[in-house]
This record gives structure tokens, C-alpha cells and sequence, in this order.
């Protein structure tokens, strides 16, 4: 009897824990099924905001051990950041030759799998155009960077003792490496870029950032933009946006005198190729059937596949950066890696919570997100400040994401939501974690005693959007006036395939197929 007694009452505490478990957790998700379907009534607000509390408090744990540990570094790194007292001048390594180079190559590999990445988002019909518009970047400023784009992003005339460019020289460089006039294979820059490497290693690395920073602004306009409108807006925006702005950050202008941190191009490419798309897609409107039928994604296999190939090409992005195969490379390739993950996890778990299931698509985009966030942190910051900027990034990502689906507006790829908004929150929270520790070529972010960095860093991210803002729109105007942007509406529901390159993608009959040929004759 006893036995039967104490077994019913362990049985009933077993329940009583159970339902104290369930009650919560079952209560946190009504809320958050409310919140999803835009039904929140104040119980679901008051579980939203313990939600936020809860998670905001997590975020600081994380940030304050990451602050706490920051004097308890890897010794390897430490060591490496503090500067010996009499440094002997560098010497060209064929060691940094090779990783550069390596990491120019991983760079270019990142504009296919962008192309990868973009033709499984689009419809079937527009695939070829899709990927053809970042394989004509490569094949455009491929040459254009030689004749006259480096030159524009990285010559300059420093005078003894300057280390930063006065007069028009903080805007745009100067005419001295026109057609590469000057810049040697076997010899380093005389500005002191990269002393290790040769200059047209360095010339070539950069190269690859350019090509791809135009491409990533087709994502917004896919579908619609003529391939001839495109083509010339790559020749004139890489010219008058990403160089001077490549100038302005990295070749001794106007924001690297600021101050401002950006390792490997959260202000340059993701800033300048985000907010570009955003005003672009603005200027030439919503595609015809946008909002009237679904458009999904027609290969979600080629989207993962780009998803793949830009983390790999990324680890020459921002690894590559160090310009050397020494211990900030490190730093930046496991920052690249946890970050990534971290955006990902986060991304997944939201979409998980929110809408019911985890799409391959959504953890793709937070991968994405979280690489984007942590490219000007890269060389800066911790691993757990990493994985910090990888999760606000992921989610910030996911919400700009959801809110540009409210707000109805075509950008048809999500390339502000992911490159302008991930670029602007790493580029902000690089001036939250940054810290001499790691990187003593940088400084010290708010964590870590100066907030004066963050307001660098929120300045730089300003001047950064008004000039792609502003560039973008003139560019746009100006080619306006001598071809049609968009192309017919005809066009749009038969697809870009057959009509702007003649063939199709996957060998099916097109319905305008005939109608194409009769005019080609």
C-alpha cells in the first residue's frame, strides 16, 4: 500500500514538473505564432519583450566575456600584435606571394557562385540572364580595372611625413598607374600597401573585389533590367563609385584618415553594392507580376551550391586581407568561420520559431548574412565577438528580410536586406568589438574603452550610402537618357533568356521562340 502511495505521488509531482515545463514554452510559442500572423495581443507583447530581454542579456554575457578575455588572447596572437622595438624593414615572402594569390583566386571564385547563388533564385525563364550579369562583371572590369580603375582606387601622392592624401587625393586617386604604368611584378608599392607582396599581386587581389561588388547589385534588379542597360552601368559605376570609394577607404583617403576600420570591404562592397541596389530597383520599379503570382525560387540545389562556393571564396575575402599568411590571416579566417555559423544558427532557429519550418534557402541567407557582417570585422575582433556580429547580423538580416515583404518593394534577390543592412551592422559593431589585442595596426572599438570608434564607423557608414545612393541614381539618369532601362513587358513574361542572349537554359521550348527568330532575321 505504501509502495502504490509513494508511486502515485511520484507520478503526480513527474506531472506537476511536466506542466510546469510545457505551460512556458507552450505560451512562449502562442506568442510568437501571434506575433507571426500580425495578431499580437499585450500578453504576446509582454512575451515578446521578456524574449528580447532575455536574449539581450545572452548577447551582453557573451560581449562582456568576450571584453573580459580580451587580454587573455592566444599567445600566438598576442605576440604577433606587439611590434618589436627595432622592427627590421619588411622584406618581400614568398610565403604572402602565395597566399595572395591564393586568396585572389578564391575571390574570383565567389562572382560564379554569386552566380550560382542568384540564377536558383530567379525563375527558370531569366537563369542565363541572371548568371550572365556576373559573368560580365568579371569580363568588364577585368580590363577596365587595368586600364584605369586601379589607378583611381590606389594612386597617390603623399608628401614626406604624410601618411593620408590632402586636396582632391581623399576622394579619388591619381593618374600616375594608368594601364598599370609603374606597377611591377617584382617589387612591392611604393605607397606601402603590402611591403611583402608584389605590387600586381596586390593590384589583382583588389581587382577581384571590384568585380564582384558590381555584380552583387544585379541581384536587386534581375528580371527586368535590360542586359545592355547593365552592361554600361558596370563600366560607369565601377569607375565612379567603387573606386573612389576603394580610394577613399583603403588608399589613404578621406575615411582612413577619419579612423575608420573596415578590413575587407563592409563599407567598400557591401555598403556601396546594397544600398546601389536598393535605389536601382527603386528607379526601375517592381517586375510585372510582382505581388500578383508567387515567384519562388526554381533551383534551390543551385542556390546552396552558391551558398558553398561564396563561404569557400570567402576565406580569401577577408583572410586574403592580412596580405600575408601570418597570424592575422588567422584571426580573420576563424572570425570569417564562427561568424558565418553563428548567422546561419540564428537565422534558422528565428525562421524555425516563427514561421514553422527551416528552409535550405533561409539558412543559406544567414550563412550569407553572417559573412557579410563580419568582412570589416574580419581582422579585428575576437572569436566570440564573431560569433556576436554573426548572430545580430543573422538576424537582423532575417527581419530586414520580412520587412521588405510587407513593405512590398522589389528588390528581387534581397540584396539590401542582406549586403546593405549585414554591411551596416558589421561596419557599426566593428566600432563595438574592434580591439588592439588582435589587432594592433586597428583600435580599440566601445568594449574596449573607445567609443569614440563607433562614431567613426557610424560616419563612414553614412558617407558610404550617400555616395552609392546619390552615384547610383545620376548613373542611372544619365544612361536613361540614351537607352530604355527595362526591357518590354512582353519580355518579362516570355523571359530574358531568349530574348537577350538567344537560348535557353534547360533545352525547353519557349513560346516566343519563333517570334525571336523571325526578328533576328
Amino acid at each position: 500500500m505504501s509502495k502504490l502511495m509513494l508511486h502515485k505521488r511520484s507520478k503526480h509531482k513527474r506531472r506537476r514538473f511536466s506542466g510546469s515545463f510545457a505551460r512556458p514554452v507552450s505560451s512562449v510559442w502562442q506568442s510568437l505564432v501571434s506575433l507571426a500572423i500580425g495578431e499580437p495581443d499585450e500578453r504576446s507583447k509582454r512575451m515578446l519583450r521578456r524574449l528580447v530581454v532575455a536574449f539581450g542579456l545572452s548577447l551582453l554575457a557573451i560581449a562582456v566575456f568576450s571584453l573580459l578575455t580580451g587580454a587573455l588572447l592566444d599567445p600566438a596572437v598576442a605576440q604577433d600584435a606587439a611590434a618589436p622595438a627595432a622592427p627590421e624593414p619588411p622584406k618581400m615572402d614568398t610565403g604572402d606571394t602565395a597566399w595572395v594569390l591564393t586568396s585572389a583566386a578564391l575571390v574570383l571564385f565567389m562572382t560564379p557562385g554569386l552566380a550560382f547563388f542568384y540564377g536558383g533564385l530567379v525563375r527558370s525563364r531569366n537563369v542565363l540572364n541572371t548568371m550572365m550579369m556576373s559573368l560580365v562583371a568579371m569580363a568588364i572590369v577585368g580590363v577596365t580595372w587595368v586600364l584605369w580603375g586601379y589607378t583611381l582606387a590606389f594612386d597617390v601622392t603623399l608628401a614626406e611625413g604624410q601618411t593620408f592624401a590632402q586636396g582632391i587625393q581623399q576622394f579619388v586617386g591619381g593618374l600616375g598607374w594608368l594601364g598599370l604604368n609603374g606597377v611591377a611584378a617584382d617589387a612591392p608599392d611604393p605607397i606601402g600597401y603590402a611591403a611583402t607582396i608584389p605590387h600586381q599581386v596586390f593590384m589583382v587581389y583588389q581587382m577581384m573585389f571590384a568585380i564582384i561588388t558590381v555584380a552583387l547589385v544585379s541581384g536587386a534588379i534581375v528580371e527586368r533590367i535590360s542586359f545592355k542597360a547593365f552592361f554600361w552601368f558596370i563600366v560607369l559605376w565601377s569607375t565612379f563609385i567603387y573606386s573612389p570609394l576603394a580610394h577613399m577607404v583603403w588608399g589613404r583617403g578621406l575615411l582612413g584618415a577619419m579612423g575608420a576600420l573596415d578590413f575587407a570591404g563592409g563599407t567598400v562592397v557591401h555598403i556601396s553594392s546594397g544600398v546601389s541596389a536598393l535605389v536601382a530597383a527603386w528607379m526601375l520599379g517592381p517586375r510585372k507580376d510582382w505581388m500578383a503570382k508567387p515567384v519562388i525560387p526554381h533551383n534551390v540545389p543551385f542556390v546552396l551550391l552558391g551558398v558553398g562556393i561564396l563561404w569557400v571564396g570567402w576565406f580569401g575575402f577577408n583572410g586574403g586581407s592580412a596580405l600575408g599568411a601570418g597570424s592575422l590571416a588567422t584571426v580573420a579566417f576563424v572570425a570569417t568561420t564562427v561568424s558565418a555559423s553563428a548567422a546561419g544558427l540564428a537565422w534558422l532557429v528565428i525562421e524555425w520559431l516563427l514561421k514553422g519550418k527551416p528552409t535550405a534557402v533561409g539558412i543559406g541567407s544567414g550563412f550569407v548574412a553572417g559573412l557579410v557582417g563580419i568582412t570589416p570585422a574580419a581582422g579585428f575582433v575576437t572569436p566570440l565577438s564573431a560569433i556576436v556580429i554573426g548572430v545580430l547580423t543573422g538576424l537582423a538580416c532575417f527581419f530586414a528580410v520580412n520587412l521588405k515583404a510587407k513593405l512590398q518593394f522589389d528588390d528581387s534577390l534581397d540584396t539590401f536586406p542582406v549586403h546593405g543592412v549585414g554591411g551596416t551592422v558589421g561596419a557599426i559593431l566593428t566600432g563595438v568589438f574592434a580591439t588592439k589585442a588582435v589587432n594592433a595596426a586597428g583600435n580599440n572599438g566601445l568594449f574596449y574603452g573607445n567609443p569614440g570608434q563607433l562614431v567613426t564607423q557610424i560616419i563612414a557608414v553614412l558617407i558610404a550610402a550617400v555616395i552609392a545612393a546619390v552615384g547610383t541614381f545620376v548613373i542611372l539618369k544619365v544612361l536613361g537618357l540614351f537607352m530604355e532601362l527595362r526591357v518590354k513587358p512582353e519580355v518579362e513574361d516570355e523571359g530574358l533568356d531568349i530574348y537577350e542572349h538567344g537560348e535557353g537554359a534547360y533545352g525547353e521550348e519557349f513560346a516566343g521562340e519563333v517570334a525571336f527568330a523571325k526578328q533576328a532575321e
